[in-house]
């Protein structure tokens, strides 16, 4: 009993020791805050303040005044030259980075000298700020140099996009070789587009061999490579083998279905030199009962127009739509119904076809599936975020009507 009154007893005398030492803490903690917050400039917290309410003019114009009130402030250097450099303004960031790494070599002066980690940093950002200007040959030097230091892997990333926007594709795949692997991301897509996009030169300038040696290469990377595919079916046209040509079209089927369309005009040109021409209208029927798109809609009714008339062709059509009713297959419905028609029946169908004809314009996009972006013709890389094989040859109605 008498212990646990001493045991109580301690307690009580303890606690008040206990909150007088957290008050202690507290208070130095604030003092040390406050002492913080005092040595920042004014202007900083308008520039905080200004970004918080999406007012990026004001903010870099108060971050400005705080850089020059306090130059010491290292990282708010780096978040201007960034700020900078996401409006276009390369000039003005440029010139943040280039002051950083002139302060990180300069011995001399009042100013703090740059630890080894931020003058890499400073580096990396100038390299980035070349890149964004465009000064493609400057960013290079910066990112050769940062080869072999704590920031080697963005170098290796940057030097790959210098050297993809100068189609330089052997140092591209080089370089692409050295990345490590990210994500389970081997780069194989993108060094079996370097090889297909060596392979296409080589074919425009009659090097046969070197082109079938870079094809070899694009699908020992990456065996589903449509593209080296489709470039082995125009080599063997120039070597004037016709059927080898079909053959490697046809693997298409296996390797990405989707892709079927880019290869059907080129294949039934190729059963019509061959004199098979109706053997190449089979297959075609034959793929679009089985993977549909609109692309391949297109090749299909042009080929029955041509072999079976307009009635053939409006039977065709009308039965994808009842299959897949889409704007662009009504457009095709009408442009047969016109030619069937009589004289008198022309003009509305005419008008009414015009109309749809008008607006699904707007709908005959492909679109990137890593950033969205549109256009009216198809791209192995997107010209907007760089990705290698995201346009897939299908028109944005298309995806509207994925389920």
């Amino acid at each position: 009993m008498t212990s646990g009154f001493e045991i109580q007893l301690w307690w009580l005398l303890a606690l008040p020791l206990f909150f007088v030492l957290g008050w202690i803490a507290a208070r130095i903690d604030i003092k040390h805050l406050v002492r913080e917050s005092r040595a920042l400039p004014r202007s900083y917290f308008k520039g905080l303040n200004f970004l918080l309410n999406e007012q990026p003019d004001k903010a870099i114009e108060a971050f400005i005044e705080a850089a020059k009130v306090d130059p010491e402030t290292i990282e708010l250097h780096f978040a201007l030259g960034n700020l900078f450099r996401r409006r276009g303004e390369t000039d003005r960031a440029i010139r943040v980075h280039q002051n950083l790494i002139e302060r990180g070599n300069s011995a001399q002066g009042q100013l703090s000298q740059l630890t080894d980690e931020q003058r890499l940093h400073a580096l990396a950002e100038l390299g980035q700020d070349y890149l964004k200007a465009g000064l493609l040959d400057r960013a290079e030097d910066i990112f050769v140099k940062l080869r072999g230091t704590q920031r080697d892997e963005e170098a290796l990333r940057f030097l790959l996009e210098i050297y993809q926007q100068e189609k330089d594709w052997p140092r591209s795949i080089e370089i692409a070789r050295s990345l490590p692997e990210h994500a389970g991301h081997l780069w194989q897509k993108e060094i079996a587009n370097f090889h297909c996009e060596l392979a296409a030169s080589a074919l425009l300038h009659g090097q046969i061999a070197e082109a079938h040696g870079h094809l070899d290469a694009a699908l020992a990377e990456n065996r589903k490579c449509v593209r080296a595919t489709l470039l082995q079916g125009e080599v063997a046209l120039a070597e004037n083998d016709t059927p080898a040509a079909i053959e490697s079209w046809k693997r298409i089927e296996q390797q990405s279905p989707v892709y079927l369309s880019l290869a059907a005009p080129k294949l039934l040109e190729a059963f019509r030199k061959e004199g098979r021409e109706e053997a190449g209208i089979q297959l075609l029927r034959g793929w679009f009962a089985q993977h549909p798109s609109l692309d391949l809609l297109d090749t299909v009714y042009q080929s029955e127009l041509q072999s079976g008339g307009p009635e053939a062709a409006y039977q065709l059509v009308r039965d994808e739509l009842r299959r897949n009713p889409t704007l662009l297959g009504l457009d095709k419905l009408y442009e047969a119904q016109i030619l069937m028609a009589s004289v008198e029946q022309r003009g509305d169908l005419e008008l009414v076809r015009n109309l749809i004809h008008n607006h699904t314009r707007r709908v005959a996009r492909y679109r990137c599936n890593a950033c969205g972006f549109k256009a009216r013709q198809f791209y192995w890389r997107c010209p907007a975020c760089g990705g290698w094989e995201t346009y897939p040859p299908k028109r944005t109605e298309e995806f509207d009507l994925t389920p």
